[in-house]
């Protein structure tokens, strides 16, 4: 908890370019909302609102006036997203100004999340890009009032954010950002994901072009890549990323079964050695999923929370109406179901076939399946 005083600087725990602050009931909410579709995101709320998982997802709570949390958040994050009114955060930062060079991007959204506003460092510090990500993973309206707005393009540390991809690694968000900026060649390659991060009513730009392939990608020769994938690139496919971001789409579901008192290490170690076999990356996993007889399965859910999927589970009536190869009536006696793990995946990806039929190791059932977009 961080106490807030006055004339002393608060201690806070940097690790994302971007924080979060809200201080209200509503706010605490867009808040988490926030920090969950955002990886580079630090969520500070204050500890009145404390719902008992903040040190699971560090998120650091306050007590004091927020006004004494501002200085810094302003010097240490590339861009503040501020859950309080647009007033009393311009009278917060007024006397932090110092050059629109330096001073990182403000970003204010109202109590019900209805706007976003873009305060401070429109241009060069992103907040115009910024307010426009997060007011689409909000559903709320974007309120930019610079007369001429920034470039039209892809920001490359926010791609996909509001889908909540996140990037296998940041090393080379700064040349490849530096290479959009400069409308150099860049290739766009999407395996998997959504579909409609481009938000402008316009084509892309024309030193943008999109790939099929990898393959076909390279031999465009572009000046950096940003690809979209679930997969694990084979080794003469990383070559894309000698100037490239790999971006993780959250398609990958898991439809599970285990035995009562199943451990999480035996769960989580069945997960991984699947996902191997299926050249997956595991940073795609979206959900996993079961029947409702397992909704307070220990193992299952310390997995699904350790790595921040959501856990879901069906009755039986669900499960039975997906038809799947091979029914079981022994699970059927058990469960009421004839099947779980291959229904559960096809319930919630939507998908009409599985990357993995069903595979059976230990006290583990598991089974695959990728959302189509």
């Amino acid at each position: 908890m961080i106490e807030l005083q006055e004339a002393q600087k608060a201690q806070i725990k940097q690790k994302g370019n971007y924080a979060v602050v809200a201080i209200t009931k509503h706010g605490v909410e867009l808040a988490r909302k926030l920090g969950n579709t955002f990886q580079n995101a630090d969520v500070y709320y204050m500890g009145k609102f404390e719902k008992g998982d903040e040190k699971e997802k560090e998120i650091q709570l306050f007590t004091g006036s927020v006004r004494l949390l501002l200085p810094s958040l302003f010097e240490a994050y590339k861009g503040l997203i501020i859950i309080i009114s647009l007033g009393a955060v311009v009278r917060m930062i007024a006397p932090l100004l110092k050059d629109k060079k330096t001073d990182p991007a403000v970003v204010v959204i109202d109590d019900k999340g209805e706007h976003v506003i873009s305060v401070l460092s429109g241009h060069i510090g992103g907040a115009n890009e910024l307010t426009k990500e997060v007011a689409a993973a909000l559903k709320a309206r974007p309120i930019i009032t610079t007369a001429s707005d920034v470039q039209e393009t892809i920001a490359v540390d926010l791609f996909g954010k509001r889908f909540s991809w996140v990037w296998d690694s940041a090393e080379k968000l700064t040349p490849v950002s530096a290479s959009v900026v400069n409308e150099e060649k860049i290739a766009v390659v999407q395996e998997s994901g959504e579909k409609d991060w481009w938000q402008y009513g316009r084509p892309l730009p024309e030193n943008i072009k999109s790939y099929q392939s990898i393959t076909e990608a390279l031999a465009a020769k572009p000046d950096a890549a940003l690809v979209v994938t679930h997969r694990n690139l084979s080794d003469d496919e990383k070559q894309i990323l000698h100037n490239g971001v790999l971006y993780r789409p959250k398609v990958v579901v898991l439809g599970m079964g285990c035995n009562r008192g199943t451990s999480t290490e035996e769960i989580e170690a069945v997960i991984d050695e699947t996902l191997e076999e299926l050249n997956f990356s595991k940073k795609s996993v979206n959900a996993l999923c079961t029947i409702d007889l397992k909704k307070d399965e220990a193992g299952l859910l310390e997995v699904a929370n350790k790595n921040r999927w959501e856990f879901i589970y069906y009755i039986p009536d669900e499960l039975n109406s997906i038809p799947i190869k091979n029914p079981s009536e022994t699970v059927f006696k058990y469960t009421g179901a004839y099947g779980v793990s291959e229904p559960a995946a096809l319930l919630y990806s939507g998908a009409e076939t599985l990357a993995l039929m069903k595979k059976k190791s230990g006290n583990v059932t598991i089974s695959v399946a990728v959302i189509p977009y």
